[in-house]
């Protein structure tokens, strides 16, 4: 198994729904929701790809580093690598049954697992969504977190329970879901949260509680203020709100805001271990993928993950040894040009 075999097997299995593009920036799937594309123009999710590519790297080799150092601690969890497997739900349901809801959670939770990292599972309007992510995770005693969509306060503190109860070393809430159509229609509203509904669903938690989907400084001071432990800077992968900024844009900003305070993740358009670095010099903590893993697991299962993500792994380590980069817990934004 390689990364082409992957791939053309991916693009088999997506029929479609996903190009599996030589380039994946969202052009040529703009507008395709539900599907791989951005919502509307697209342009949210070509904003993640052009942000990054916007942030260059020095390329420094006079200099004494010689090893570089991957291993992280992200909210307790000692990593091989700041890389997070990201939560997709509803693989099966949007994406042409390209592979079932429990196939693809096992093979996001296993071949994260595999490569030294961690991975995040799902939720939907159907509970096969969220099961299927909590069967994976149980079958890796615990090591997975599953993300729950912005419902009512009490069935997310419902489900952070079963999580916990399963040993899960955290929970999630996809915040930036709070328009979700599909899953009014099935009678499970979704919605925004206040500063009060946030602390609600912290004080009546007892593991780590990660909100995804924050895009300014002031939404993230307010995840402080409710006490959440974690925040993931994303626009939903440029399907929630059409024309925002690329998350590489608003990280520093948020960094500055809550950087020291709360763990601080990103994802959007990072398709190498060099994008990897870039976040890092940004600010973050550690990254999450999602398309990239997602073409991994529909195309190569758990071993498609593990092998993606050990390339991001070696291309990190290599991007580092050219900027003078010795430990991922340090990376100084003076790296970037």
């Amino acid at each position: 198994m390689d990364i082409n075999s992957i791939k053309t097997a991916a693009r088999k299995k997506f029929a479609g729904v996903c190009r599996v593009c030589p380039i994946c920036n969202g052009v040529a799937c703009a507008g395709e929701v539900p599907g791989m594309g951005g919502l509307g123009s697209g342009s949210a999710f070509y904003h993640n790809i052009q942000a990054l590519a916007d942030c260059r790297l020095n390329l420094r080799t006079v200099h004494s580093v010689k090893k570089t150092d991957l291993t992280c601690r992200v909210l307790g969890l000692d990593l091989a690598m700041p890389v997070i497997g990201a939560a997709i739900g509803g693989i099966a349901l949007n994406m042409n049954g390209a592979v079932t809801e429990e196939e693809y959670a096992k093979a996001i939770v296993n071949g994260c697992r595999k490569a030294g990292s961690i991975g995040m599972t799902g939720d939907g309007p159907q509970p096969v969504v969220f099961d299927s992510g909590m069967a994976a995770i149980a079958k890796e005693q615990g090591w997975g977190i599953p993300v729950i969509k912005p419902r009512d306060p009490e069935k997310i503190v419902e489900l952070a329970k079963q999580a916990a109860a399963a040993g899960c070393p955290a929970f999630g809430m996809d915040i930036d879901a709070a328009a979700l159509v599909n899953m009014t229609n099935a009678g499970q509203p979704v919605g925004p949260k206040t500063i009060e509904e946030l602390e609600f669903i912290k004080n009546h938690t007892t593991i780590p509680f990660i909100v995804k989907g924050i895009m300014t400084p002031d939404d993230a001071e307010a995840c402080w203020q409710a006490g959440v432990d974690a925040i993931v800077v994303s626009n939903h992968g440029g399907r929630a709100l059409d024309h925002t900024p690329g998350t590489a844009e608003v990280l520093p900003y948020i960094v500055e805001a809550v950087k020291g305070k709360m763990t601080v993740l990103v994802d959007g358009g990072i398709r190498s271990g060099a994008d990897v670095l870039k976040m890092l010099a940004l600010g973050a903590d550690a990254v999450l993928l999602g398309r990239t893993l997602a073409i991994a697991a529909v195309g190569g299962g758990a071993e498609g993950v593990e092998l993606v993500l050990n390339q991001y792994k070696a291309e990190l380590s290599a991007a580092m040894l050219l900027t003078g980069t010795d430990q991922v817990s340090d990376v100084p934004v003076e790296i970037l040009w």
